[in-house]
């Protein structure tokens, strides 16, 4: 007994003496692989491609809302010195219209009067001035006495004044007043596009009697758009001049636009505590509308990091797997399952963090869907 004893401790230690030694060999980087076969057919039909390992850049941002917007001296409300009636309205919304184009046509007896006011203050003028170097002429000889001669000065002055105030609001109305004093009367007044642009509203029809308070049209050149976005006061420390910044207009379109911040706003807004940031579009011949609301990131912090699209990754089981081309053979790619670790991640791709064993890999980038359900059975080799 005192021997088989001995025998028993024996191997006792040296059954621990082994079990020390495989945990020594067993290393924390082991991974269990599982081979996905894949026919050239299912290839095709699926959509499927490889890539590899490469840089991204991963960015930091900040989330913020804005709207498109132009600056304001490419938009212009269309407006009348003096009220009359709309007789001629030619355009749309979204008609185009260049510089000095007929916009409206306006008629009222009031313009005739001011017209016949300008044209008897204009006969009047010849006669006081006439009167006026005469008394001076007179005066200067000591023929008059100095009353007469200021009072002819400040009746011409006076008419004068009168003149070129009427004169005035005629080139203001668009009648040119040596038309006028020609003899040439007109009851209607013609307003024209200050600017090249868009009509974006059309507040009138024919009929229509407008006050010199009323927006008749307005116009707007959309070969400037920038975005108007509002920071959070939080957040405003971090927005410098320069940044990138992607943008999206959920209610238009799925894809990313990209632009710069050019100005960032010195006051905060008191009640919503918010400060405008304007941006440059890149490519600001996309067919954006004035008015249109974006979400937009405003990038903080760039860096490069080695990754993957995140259309690469499969996760399984609180882990993740990338599908690595082993073999092709007979018209077969036999793909290998391996465990990656991510680390930062952006819309689009996800940083690899095991990433040495695999360069120089083709990895299974496109068309994973139609593999999932087979990745979570597996078929192990």
């Amino acid at each position: 007994m005192k021997y088989l004893h001995i025998i028993i401790f024996a191997l006792l230690i040296t059954a621990c003496g082994k079990e020390k030694n495989n945990v020594l060999e067993v290393t924390p980087t082991e991974e269990v692989h599982e081979d996905i076969t894949v026919t050239q057919a299912q290839f095709k039909s699926e959509n499927m491609a490889f890539g590899s390992i490469e840089e991204f850049d991963f960015n930091e941002g900040i989330k913020v809302n804005g709207m498109i917007d132009v600056p304001p001296q490419n938009k212009s409300s269309i407006s009348t010195f003096i009220g009359g009636y709309v007789t001629k309205t030619p355009l749309l919304i979204g008609s185009e219209v260049k510089k000095g184009q007929l916009l409206v046509t306006l008629e009222n007896p009031e313009y005739v009067e001011i017209q016949q006011n300008y044209l008897e203050v204009a006969e009047q003028l010849n006669y006081l001035k006439s009167e006026f170097n005469r008394q001076k002429t007179l005066f200067d000889e000591q023929i008059t006495s100095e009353k007469n001669y200021l009072k002819a000065e400040s009746t011409y002055k006076s008419n004068l004044a009168h003149y070129n105030g009427l004169r005035k609001k005629l080139q203001m109305m668009h009648i040119n007043p040596q038309r006028v004093e020609q003899g040439t009367i007109s009851s209607s007044i013609n307003l024209y596009a200050p600017i090249d642009g868009f009509v974006t509203k059309v507040n009138v029809s024919n009929g229509t009697y407008v006050s010199p308070s009323d927006v008749i049209l307005e116009i707007v050149d959309t070969h400037h758009v920038h975005l108007e976005l509002s920071v959070f006061e939080k957040d405003i420390m971090a927005i410098k001049k320069g940044q990138k910044i992607r943008f999206q207009i959920p209610e238009a379109s799925d894809k990313t636009f990209n632009a710069d911040v050019h100005l960032v706003g010195t006051t905060i807004d008191g009640e919503s505590r918010r400060v405008q940031v304007h941006g440059h579009i890149d490519n600001d011949e996309d067919h954006f509308i004035v008015g249109m609301f974006v979400d937009a990131e405003i990038i903080t912090d760039s860096t490069k990091r080695v990754g993957l699209p995140k259309e690469a990754i499969i996760s399984l089981e609180e882990a993740n797997y990338v599908l690595v081309l082993k073999t092709k053979k007979n018209n077969e790619f036999h793909l290998e399952k391996v465990k990656v670790t991510i680390g930062k991640a952006t819309e689009d791709v996800v940083e690899i963090l095991n990433s040495e064993g695999l360069k120089n890999k083709q990895i299974l980038v496109k068309g994973i869907g139609m593999l999932l359900n087979e990745s979570e059975g597996g078929h192990s080799h």
